[in-house]
């Protein structure tokens, strides 16, 4: 497999160091966590002669007698080297019972550097708070961006293909090993299946995955559209799947929560105020939805949409669903002092739908910038103060 730098997150993670955090690296399974651990540890080790490095990885047997905490805990304190400086590192850190009591006793100490990854059925984002007592802060890693995937394409020079493709086999990059569709679909299958059918299983201790499989299918072919638990248990219903609104409620937070989709909330660009009602959710990675459904109500404008949502998330901004008046903005992203408004289509050569993603932004009656994404395949233009792009040229737009 070819190995790819990620140096946004090496930065991310670089400007960490030292400081008193827990670094808790999160992200759906197989979006390279392991990996980014192994390349800062590296970094290191390269760097600093004064480097104790304690890494702990508890996929490895040689580590098999550290599942108790207090046995991990007095492996750890035995390592420690006062005249240097001590890093902790502890993968896949949920195989030992009782983990979180090992390292927050550890922090507590303040002799340590610590970074922690693990499966997301035990370090889901709404149980960080509750497990680590101490201050903790998130490494979030997605998969494999258009601009990492043509990285580890390099030999394909046709930007268009790639990017083709890519909608495709989405950005777990581990399935890029296999040689046949087939193989690597199986591959993004059994990852899928894993978190559904065994992590969230284990978390939750679900009864069946009936309910949660066809949930999670509904809202894979309902990506970019607004909904709630109540219109979401009414068509389940409708469909022959016994089910109420609390239920979906609490298995869409399990899925966001493993990472597998992100709600995308509503905001009044008008008022300047987020609304409470209906939400958008955004798969974490295409490939898991032509895995799991091929073609089938396939629509690749919804796809180029929820391409984008990701990557504004990777960049780090907040994403939001605009509203105006009876309008609607695809996206209001918030970073900082920035805020960008983009509308995002499959194909916008008829007039008709080139008005109806222009219209929206032209309404909008401030100076931040705004921008139309779609399958042009021209160079950057402007029409009426807004900057038309070819989609998979702002994807590979260096931040």
């Amino acid at each position: 497999m070819n190995y790819i730098e990620r140096p946004g997150y090496m930065q991310r993670i670089l400007d960490l160091m030292g400081t008193p955090d827990i670094k808790i690296i999160t992200g759906v399974r197989r979006s390279g966590k392991s990996e980014l651990m192994k390349a800062y540890i590296r970094r290191i080790t390269e760097s600093q002669d004064d480097a104790n490095i304690i890494f702990v990885d508890f996929f490895d047997l040689k580590y098999e007698n550290l599942k108790d905490y207090h046995a991990l805990y007095n492996y750890i304190e035995g390592l420690y080297d006062p005249s240097k400086r001590n890093y902790v590192f502890v993968d896949e850190v949920q195989l030992c019972d009782k983990f979180e009591l090992a390292i927050n006793s550890l922090h507590a100490s303040r002799k340590y550097d610590i970074y922690v990854t693990g499966s997301n059925a035990f370090l889901l984002s709404s149980d960080l708070t509750t497990l680590f007592t101490g201050r903790y802060i998130e490494i979030h890693v997605f998969p494999f961006s258009f601009a990492e995937f043509c990285r580890y394409y390099s030999d394909e020079k046709d930007t268009e293909k790639l990017f083709n493709e890519y909608v495709i086999k989405g950005g777990l990059a581990g399935s890029y090993e296999y040689r046949t569709d087939r193989d690597r679909v199986s591959y993004i299958r059994d990852v899928y299946d894993t978190i559904i059918n065994r992590d969230l299983v284990t978390k939750y201790r679900l009864p069946d995955t009936t309910t949660l499989e066809l949930l999670a299918e509904f809202m894979m072919d309902n990506v970019s559209n607004l909904t709630s638990p109540n219109k979401i248990s009414d068509t389940l219903t409708t469909n022959t799947v016994a089910t109420n609104h609390k239920t979906v409620g609490n298995y869409i937070r399990y899925l966001c929560d493993a990472y597998v989709f992100y709600g995308v909330r509503r905001y009044d660009i008008r008022g300047r105020k987020y609304l409470k009602t209906s939400v958008k959710y955004y798969l974490s990675d295409t490939g898991i939805r032509f895995a799991r459904l091929g073609r089938r109500n396939l629509d690749y404008g919804r796809m180029y949409e929820n391409i984008v949502c990701i990557e504004l998330m990777r960049r780090g901004y907040e994403v939001y669903v605009g509203k105006l008046y009876k309008k609607e903005v695809d996206f209001v992203a918030l970073r900082g002092d920035e805020k960008l408004y983009i509308q995002v289509s499959d194909d916008i050569t008829s007039p008709k739908t080139f008005e109806r993603e222009y219209d929206p932004l032209l309404k909008i009656k401030d100076a931040y910038p705004k921008l139309i994404l779609a399958n042009t395949r021209h160079e950057t233009y402007d029409y009426e103060g807004i900057k038309i792009y070819n989609l998979p040229d702002w994807l590979l737009q260096k931040e």
